[in-house]
C-alpha cells in the first residue's frame, strides 16, 4: 500500500489515537504523542502540512514495529 502523500500533522494524530496513542506534550512545532500499549512507547510528530514523505514513513514503520506487525497492516489498520 502507497503512503499518503498528503497528510498533515492533525490527520496523523488523528489516525495514531486509534491506535491507542494520546499527546502527551508539544514544543514549538513537534507534537509528541504516548502509548502504554505493548509497552510506554514515544513518537514525535512534526506540526507540518504536509508532513515529509520519508517522515511519515519513519514514524509509520517506528509504530508498526512498536506494536510488532509490518508497516503495511498499520496503513490498513489506520485507513480502513
Amino acid at each position: 500500500m502507497k503512503l499518503p502523500r498528503d497528510f498533515n500533522a492533525d490527520q496523523l494524530i488523528k489516525l495514531l489515537t486509534k491506535t491507542g496513542y494520546d499527546i502527551s506534550r508539544q514544543s514549538g512545532s513537534h507534537i509528541r504523542l504516548t502509548t502504554i500499549m505493548n509497552g510506554q512507547h514515544h513518537i514525535t510528530v512534526p506540526n507540518h502540512n504536509p508532513i515529509k514523505i520519508g517522515t511519515l514513513n519513519n514514524i509509520l514503520k517506528d509504530v508498526a514495529e512498536h506494536f510488532q506487525i509490518t508497516k503495511e497492516e498499520l496503513l490498513k489498520r489506520l485507513l480502513n
